[in-house]
């Protein structure tokens, strides 16, 4: 049985500390700056006593180093080539997991889905990485019911993609997580209301 080796030891040791701090930093923003207390109507049409901001976060240049290296950690096991979803919410965390990828010595693509096919140019619903044929996680940032990513993922499987799984930094226990895995597709989520100190709702 070889040896283990001490300096491989140390910095796996090194990552997952690093990778805790990013949590706990990403959490104390997420708790002091995206989440707000009042009357909110979420997308389902639902009553909300409190609204999970994260696009606040997204765009932070506190927070973005954090959101890409939470969340490549939390889609490293699944052997995929590129991140993205639909576009506004998913973009900067796109952008976000890219350069983490690289940073970490094994690059990803990112691609963006447009909400409808362009109606000038090449027509393109999809622009970024080609994604005919590879391996692909949709990120979003929160999901309520879990449309949005539904319809990337819709508009990635006629280009050919093979979406595996859907990956949020937020999951508000709103019903998403169940629409995403009736359509064969895996739930993942950086965090959840319990780690926020929220009651579902």
């Amino acid at each position: 049985m070889p040896a283990a080796n001490p300096a491989s030891a140390a910095s796996t040791l090194d990552s997952v500390t690093a990778l805790d701090a990013d949590r706990q930093s990403l959490l104390d923003l997420i708790k002091d700056e995206a989440v707000f207390h009042g009357d909110f109507t979420l997308s389902s049409g639902k009553k909300a006593t409190y609204y999970v901001d994260m696009r606040k976060l997204t765009l932070d240049h506190r927070a973005a180093p954090a959101i890409g290296r939470i969340m490549l950690d939390l889609i490293a096991d699944l052997d995929v080539v590129a991140v993205g979803g639909l576009t506004l919410g998913a973009d900067p965390i796109a952008n976000s997991v890219l350069h983490a990828s690289v940073a970490s010595g094994a690059p990803l693509d990112a691609f963006v889905v447009r909400k409808e096919p362009k109606d000038h140019g090449r027509g393109r619903q999809i622009e970024g990485a080609d994604v005919k044929g590879k391996r692909v996680v949709v990120l979003e940032d929160t999901s309520t019911t879990g449309q949005s990513a539904l319809k990337a993922v819709e508009a990635l499987r006629k280009e050919g993609a093979e979406i595996v799984a859907v990956a949020v930094i937020v999951d508000r226990k709103t019903g998403a997580q169940a629409a995403i895995e009736a359509e064969g597709l895996e739930w993942r989520a950086a965090f959840d209301l319990d780690d926020l100190g929220l009651d579902p709702q």
